[in-house]
């Protein structure tokens, strides 16, 4: 095992132990705006850093697993993250909006940001690229709909108030989306995995070698322990970041929305960095494979995890988006439709991406 692997677990689980322990008085220290942004930046460095050991390993045993495995291993990983984040943010908040707030913050950064500027990059320094059409028409056919049921429809039903569901509705729907997102994985592990490999018109000498290219194999095992334990201490302290997160925020007197986009920076953050080295580096079928399926995994997961949780605690959970953001996500949703309809992309398609990215960040701040 390397030093900085070791250093990297030691740190972290040491963290764990002294927010347990020591968690009352941590967060009475950040009663004040400086104590709350001192202990909010030292959670989430630690929290940060744990999240980029996750992704190691599972890119590690992306490697030796092969797509898409790889990638829907990493995929997963990281909507653990997000569900234990929102889940411990919930449990110590009242705000019936987080979860919704996160998961859209969640396809904003991935389909817009992330996709955005990767294709902007891989553009600009190859061209046009290439990428396996059906897979990322698979992607956006479980995206679109599972979306639109879960952040618009909540908003046109009238058994209850607008936003919200109804105990039956809301059981319905993490069933019906559960099942769809199993159908899913079922068909991407299974008869169509060859949907979300590169095209067999692309020779290898086309791509540019990725580091893990010439790195040694090594065992599975390992890294699955290794990746377990990276992980746990994201999960382990998120309850402790999102109470410091909610006090910071209302400190500041900061917009509530700002919450669900720093939990989804903090989880996509490490995987968005993995999608843009892919496709720096030619290999746009494996950004198409993190992004879209974060997305997928994200309503896939999140939202019957949130649903739950509601439940579960009697919250009132609203999911039926703002108006603006409705637009917002309409927008998005017949954009990638338009990116992703044809075989090559090219810089030009990023750029349409940032440009409703940038958007939606204005509207945070000045809706």
């Amino acid at each position: 095992m390397k030093t900085a692997v070791v250093v990297r677990l030691a740190i972290a689980w040491i963290t764990v132990g002294v927010a347990f322990v020591f968690g009352d008085a941590i967060y009475a220290a950040s009663a004040s705006l400086i104590g709350s942004c001192m202990v909010f930046a030292a959670l989430l460095a630690i929290i940060m850093w744990s999240a980029f050991g996750v992704v190691e390993e599972a890119d590690h045993l992306a490697d030796r697993l092969g797509e898409p495995y790889g990638t829907l291993l990493l995929t997963l990983s990281i909507v653990l993250i997000e569900v234990a984040l929102i889940g411990a943010v919930m449990l110590g908040s009242a705000d019936p909006t987080l979860g919704r707030d996160t998961m859209f913050a969640v396809l904003m950064i991935v389909l817009n940001g992330v996709v955005g500027l990767g294709l902007l990059v891989g553009g600009w320094r190859y061209g046009a690229q290439v990428y396996n059409l059906e897979g990322a028409s698979a992607y956006l056919a479980v995206i679109m709909p599972l979306t639109v049921i879960a952040l618009v429809l909540p908003n046109f039903t009238v058994s209850t108030s607008a936003g919200t569901l109804s105990t039956e509705q809301a059981i319905s729907l993490m069933v019906f989306t559960v099942l769809l997102y199993g159908t899913f994985l079922a068909l991407q592990t299974g008869r169509h995995q060859d949907f979300f490999t590169m095209p067999e018109s692309v020779s290898h000498g086309d791509l540019e070698p990725a580091p893990s290219d010439h790195a040694g194999g090594g065992s599975i095992l390992p890294r699955m322990v290794l990746l377990i334990l990276s992980l746990l201490p994201v999960v382990l302290l998120a309850k402790r970041l999102a109470k410091v997160l909610d006090r910071t925020i209302e400190t500041l007197h900061a917009p509530t929305a700002l919450g669900g986009v720093i939990i989804a920076i903090i989880v996509f953050t490490p995987e968005g960095l993995a999608a843009l080295r892919a496709v720096s580096l030619n290999r746009l079928q494996r950004t198409i494979n993190l992004c879209l399926g974060a997305a997928a995994s994200t309503i896939g997961l999140t939202v019957p995890a949130v649903l739950v949780l509601g439940l579960l605690t009697g919250q009132n959970i609203v999911l039926g988006l703002s108006p603006s953001n409705m637009v917002l996500l309409a927008l998005t949703l017949i954009l990638s439709t338009l990116t992703f309809s044809g075989p090559r992309t090219t810089a030009l398609n990023g750029a349409m991406h940032l440009v409703v990215f940038f958007v939606y960040i204005t509207l945070i701040f000045s809706p």
